[in-house]
């Protein structure tokens, strides 16, 4: 069996880490195309060197995130490739994009990280997800509540409850971070911060969250993407004395840095999973999240761009003693490639 892997951002490149290993236990043929949508080695080449990734098998380069630039190039690798399964992760445009190059070809779609729902039609990922839902045949589900979610939608794929396969590379991952790289600060006296989504790094929503964050009591790690870094240079957005604004991390320093911090602030919903797994407190600068588990035991407080309550949510932080653990036991990757293998 051959399948055609589409990744294009950091936490694809995460999330593929351990299914490759996984693919490659089960005999089953990777084929690895990379579409460029990152293109910063902090945020892609990094990935390949420090997790162990096999070297992309198509390199598209492409540097762009818009889905129709990312479809046609892809259309050509899956003709080129004959997969049997093009496998798409999570909810980018290059998940968007792989979905509908393997549609118009006619090859099957398996969807990692299905089912999840927000509630919130304006983010652009919201809208990803149900469409690749749509498209897929396979359906990869981190929990119950995704696999119930897809059947209320009446989505005509077969939907398998596997984990998430983000919690088998963070638990694999995080303790060798920790040993590898010691943090910015003593642990548990600092926080981290990440802002990179399209809505927040509009000029007036960043500004409002760099404000909160610059009156946080503790010293703030801000590793900045490169949008949220050009924006922050051209709007002359100012940053408090205890913002830390840094070039980004390598996954493993990313991975100790957070993993040791007593708050993670972000409008990443990856990030928002890795802090649970971590037992860190999370305020997230979102309306809404798709990781509602979160939010519902007091792991992740939503405080949208109020720099009030961003002050506040920090200040309060603290992990329940109770949490029991969420979206899986760290095999997922294994049980995606068993279903596999059983095609």
């Amino acid at each position: 069996m051959k399948i055609l892997t589409v990744v294009g951002n950091r936490p694809q490149f995460v999330k593929s880490a351990p299914l490759s290993e996984a693919l490659r236990a089960a005999g089953i043929d990777e084929v690895v195309v990379h579409t460029g949508q990152h293109w910063d080695d902090e945020l892609s080449q990094v990935f390949f060197e420090e997790l162990g990734l096999p070297e992309p098998t198509y390199r598209l380069d492409l540097r762009t995130a818009d889905v129709e630039a990312l479809t046609s190039p892809i259309r050509e690798v899956v003709a080129a490739a004959r997969p049997d399964l093009v496998l798409v992760l999570g909810d980018t445009n290059s998940t968007l994009a792989g979905a509908r190059a393997a549609a118009e070809a006619g090859v099957p779609v398996a969807h990692v990280e299905a089912g999840l729902r927000s509630g919130d039609l304006s983010m652009p990922e919201e809208r990803a997800r149900i469409e690749v839902d749509r498209l897929a045949t396979l359906l990869f589900c981190p929990d119950e509540r995704s696999a119930e979610t897809l059947a209320l939608e009446g989505v005509a794929g077969r939907a398998l409850v596997v984990g998430d396969v983000m919690a088998d590379a963070t638990l694999r991952f995080a303790p060798i971070a920790r040993e590898r790289v010691p943090p910015p600060h003593p642990p548990g006296t600092y926080v981290v911060a990440t802002v990179h989504r399209e809505a927040n790094v509009r000029p007036e929503r960043l500004r409002r969250i760099v404000e909160g964050l610059s009156r946080v009591d503790d010293a703030v790690v801000f590793p900045a993407h490169p949008r949220t870094a050009s924006v922050l240079r051209e709007e002359g957005i100012e940053i408090g004395p205890n913002l830390e604004l840094r070039e980004p991390l390598g996954y493993l320093a990313f991975a100790s840095a957070a993993s040791q911090a007593r708050v993670i602030a972000t409008d990443s919903g990856g990030l928002q999973k890795e802090a649970y797994w971590y037992r860190v407190p999370c305020v997230t600068t979102r309306p809404s999240t798709e990781w509602v588990d979160t939010v519902e035991l007091g792991a992740n407080v939503l405080v949208d761009d109020d720099p009030d309550s961003l002050v506040a949510a920090v200040r309060a932080a603290s992990f329940p003693a109770e949490a029991p653990p969420l979206y899986g036991d760290g095999h997922a990757a294994e049980r995606i490639a068993r279903s596999l293998r059983r095609l």
